[in-house]
């Protein structure tokens, strides 16, 4: 009897259930190795693969280069069998393969595809019949269809294809968009509802089946473009209400109006409101990047999404709008930006992470040197900064007790390790862009 896609379905799903399935994660970054451990909880022996030479030996040394994320982990996975590498032949020993790559934009704001592009290339000429190729990285809806699918297909010696029925022979693909959010412990991640959408239901079937095993609830839905059109929803939903309150923000500081006073207040209301917060603009992988994604996709059908690109031009206003805040408060005290000594703290996009990903203070650090001001930073989580993809810091971290010898300091990232009435008390002038120093009086203290 000739054997089906389901026959081999049944087989991988017995193969995850005894824990014999072999996982393979590409990118072992913020996404990819939060989720090998998780998988590694379950007795799966997870292999992680990256480019980076120096996350592989890390990670084999069992140490870990992530904040939140301890050399015990390591070590624990490591005891049920996982290992990283760079080899992506290892790949044809695979059931299945889950994509974690970034997906940033590049300096026109368009879509830059090429960390998946590359990786889909590398893992084609090891792609095995059976296997699940899932694609977790953000992007725009279309993208596993038009883009993996098809360079899968075109880039594996054996010419299979992907396999979309039950009599159908090949591969399976899905994508299945990543919900992480650094530094939340409020949610357990396996408590967080897993949306999966396959090209066919087999392969649909199978990532529900897979994500499962680490996962209390799937949702699957009917295809991977809305599986994808879901993560932007999520992301631009909040860009969307962070831009508003953004936008407030500017205004109620020209009315004399506290717009956290007000968001407060605006709060207790049972139903109909969500309290979101202004800040000195977005970070991270997804929020300050999807609302790009989707408007780039949208002119392929001649639809232009102003609304959205319009919030996503106002969080990109921010640091702009900090820095003249910065200007002005340095003024009204007779010191001109120029020539000027200002602390930057907090790196991060957010607190108590270590992430610098899209962090907004990366671009108020670039305009206040374009002004001519003498720049240096404080974050716990970076003793040092070198150079990434968007910036060339070169910079080492400055003691808090060196912030009286400066003409400012501009609390971008509100750390909890930060003693603000201390930094308040030693500091010649605060610029405040997170309310940190609610509750403390002083003419020194200027909330932008």
């Amino acid at each position: 009897m000739t054997e089906t896609v389901l026959d081999r379905t049944h087989e991988i799903i017995r193969r995850l259930e005894t824990r014999e399935g072999r996982i393979g994660i590409v990118g072992m970054g913020y996404v990819g190795l939060p989720l090998a451990l998780l998988f590694s909880e379950e007795r799966f022996a997870i292999t992680g693969f990256d480019i980076d030479p120096h996350k592989v030996k890390t990670l084999n040394q069992g140490s870990s280069y992530i904040v939140r994320i301890h050399g015990a982990d390591i070590q624990s996975a490591q005891n049920s069998g996982f290992a990283a590498t760079a080899d992506y032949s290892q790949i044809a020993k695979m059931d299945v393969v889950i994509i974690c790559v970034p997906t940033p934009l590049n300096e026109y704001h368009e879509p830059d595809l090429t960390y998946v592009t590359d990786t889909v290339r590398s893992i084609a000429p090891y792609l095995q019949e059976g296997q699940l190729i899932i694609l977790e990285s953000t992007t725009y809806p279309g993208t596993t269809e038009e883009v993996v699918v098809p360079l899968l297909e075109a880039g594996n010696p054996a010419g299979l294809r992907v396999a979309r029925d039950a009599e159908s022979r090949g591969f399976y693909v899905a994508f299945s968009p990543e919900r992480e959010d650094p530094g939340n412990d409020t949610v357990a991640r396996r408590d967080i509802p897993k949306v999966v959408g396959g090209c066919g239901p087999a392969a649909r079937d199978l990532a529900c089946a897979v994500y499962a095993t680490i996962f209390n609830r799937c949702v699957p839905v009917s295809s991977p473009a809305v599986a994808e059109m879901t993560k932007l929803l999520e992301n631009i939903y909040r860009c969307v209400n962070i831009a508003l309150v953004n936008e407030l923000k500017q205004l109620c500081m020209r009315m004399g109006i506290d717009l956290f006073e007000v968001i407060d207040a605006a709060k207790t209301k049972p139903f109909g409101f969500q309290a979101f917060y202004p800040g000195p603009g977005l970070g991270g992988h997804c929020i300050p990047i999807d609302p790009f994604y989707l408007a780039w996709k949208a002119k392929q059908f001649d639809f232009h999404t102003k609304f959205i690109e319009l919030a996503g031009q106002v969080n990109l206003d921010m640091p702009y709008f900090v820095v003249e805040n910065i200007i002005e408060a340095m003024s009204q005290r007779g010191k001109p930006l120029c020539g000027s000594r200002v602390l930057l703290l907090g790196l991060a996009y957010k607190r108590d992470i270590d992430d610098l990903r899209e962090s907004p203070s990366l671009t108020i650090i670039e305009l206040l040197q374009k002004r001519g001001a003498l720049v240096e930073y404080n974050d716990p989580f970076f003793p040092t900064v070198g150079r990434g993809r968007k910036y060339a810091l070169n910079m080492t971290c400055t003691p808090l007790e060196k912030i009286p010898e400066f003409d400012c300091v501009v609390i971008v990232t509100d750390h909890s390790q930060y003693d603000f009435a201390e930094i308040v008390a030693k500091a010649q002038l605060v610029v405040d862009t997170r309310n940190a120093t609610k509750g403390i009086v002083s003419a020194n203290v200027v909330k932008c």
